[in-house]
């Protein structure tokens, strides 16, 4: 998982933000996935205040409308001069993909990748079962082209966006499945080609692994529906002693309904977050009944956005958890959606949220109690979790 943006283009303003209370991300499986926040080293201010983007962006697609123009063009065009950086319009077609990425589908070949320090994408994960398992590529494969079109230096998300097919899907609601991409590739001295038939999947958004020394990792990829329960279940199965590592590195988001009860999980009640919308002050907070005993250590990149980010400021702040990794990413701006004449959908920011403690996240993001590359952070959890002692 990696970073979120968009293909620098004037037309799908700025992919990445946003349902109704979710948070903004992409699943580098080859889906955007949605949520209430996001953002890159500061974000410019927006212009105006939400409630006067809002309009004007409805004024817009009225008008375009009127006079037998688009209202889609007519509102990106309004986003692009409002300053809201992570603003977003889609299709029709377009937003039902969102959704039903945030539902756990989604469309593509089935790779996890990330940017490595040459600008290389390398490829990190292989879902079992997809396309790009059939053709036999694996997690260490680099990917050095896209249709033919050299991916080195790209942002991650573009290269999804190339893999997903979102180029072929215009306002179409059938989308690119059973389209075909050609990758290439390289493992060692050995490159070659790949031509895989894009298909519709479903996400693996909790995954399990125990350790031998009895730590359960549970890695979230990204807030789907279901996570949460499936975070719950994992627990309910894990070790008698119950020392267990979150891993959050390249979670780029998701539903904030699942975050929250994610929090739940190890929380007996109590805040997880406040938030504005349109200048009113709101709160989340955890269910009661959450275990808050087991030895809990959550690690996290500068992958790891918004819904996860989320999570992860609530557990810190509450001293429920060591977070351990790099400063994560920073998107705490949330966005709501205004439906256009014409089906289509913006995506204005609306407000910002802050962990218990007050901290603000937008553009500024959560520093881990513990730094640790890549290579340290686990053995470097596992430490700390012998460190925490047997909760029994």
């Amino acid at each position: 998982m990696s970073g979120h943006d968009p293909f620098c283009q004037p037309r799908r303003v700025r992919r990445g933000a946003t349902l109704t209370l979710v948070f903004a991300g992409v699943l580098i499986a080859g889906a955007a996935t949605g949520s209430f926040p996001e953002s890159d080293p500061p974000a410019r201010k927006a212009a105006a205040g939400p409630a006067a983007r809002h309009e004007a962006v409805e004024r817009a697609a009225a008008e375009a409308l009127a006079d037998g123009k688009s209202p889609m063009e007519a509102a990106e065009r309004a986003v692009s001069r409002s300053g809201d950086r992570w603003a977003a319009v889609y299709s029709e077609g377009e937003y039902e993909e969102f959704q039903d990425a945030l539902d756990g589908r989604y469309t593509g070949v089935g790779l996890w990748a990330r940017q490595e320090a040459d600008g290389g994408i390398e490829v990190t994960r292989v879902r079992s079962g997809s396309p790009a398992a059939d053709a036999g590529i694996r997690a260490g494969d680099r990917l050095r082209s896209v249709d033919g079109k050299k991916v080195e230096g790209w942002p991650v998300t573009e290269v999804v966006a190339r893999l997903r097919g979102d180029a072929l899907r215009g306002d179409s609601d059938d989308g690119p499945a059973g389209t075909t991409v050609t990758l290439g590739l390289e493992r060692g001295t050995r490159a070659w080609t790949e031509t895989l038939h894009r298909a519709r999947l479903s996400t693996d958004s909790v995954t399990v692994r125990r350790l031998s020394d009895g730590v359960t990792v549970l890695k979230i990829a990204a807030f789907t529906k279901g996570s949460a329960d499936a975070v719950r279940e994992a627990l309910r199965a894990a070790p008698a002693d119950g020392r267990t590592v979150l891993d959050l590195r390249g979670n780029s988001g998701g539903l904030v309904t699942e975050a929250v009860d994610t929090a739940s999980a190890f929380l007996d009640g109590g805040l997880v977050a406040t938030y504005d919308v349109d200048g009113a002050q709101r709160a989340l907070h955890a269910a009661s009944g959450g275990d808050t005993t087991r030895p809990l250590v959550v690690l996290v990149d500068g992958g790891t956005m918004s819904a996860a980010e989320l999570l992860t400021g609530a557990l810190q702040d509450r001293g429920r958890a060591v977070v351990i990794g790099s400063r994560t990413f920073g998107k705490g701006s949330i966005q709501m959606p205004t439906e256009l004449p014409d089906g289509s959908v913006a995506e204005l920011t609306v407000g910002h949220y802050r962990t218990p403690s007050g901290r603000t996240v937008d553009g500024r993001g959560i520093t881990p109690d513990l730094e640790a590359g890549p290579g340290q952070a686990l053995s470097r959890a596992r430490t700390v979790l012998t460190g925490l002692g047997d909760p029994s």
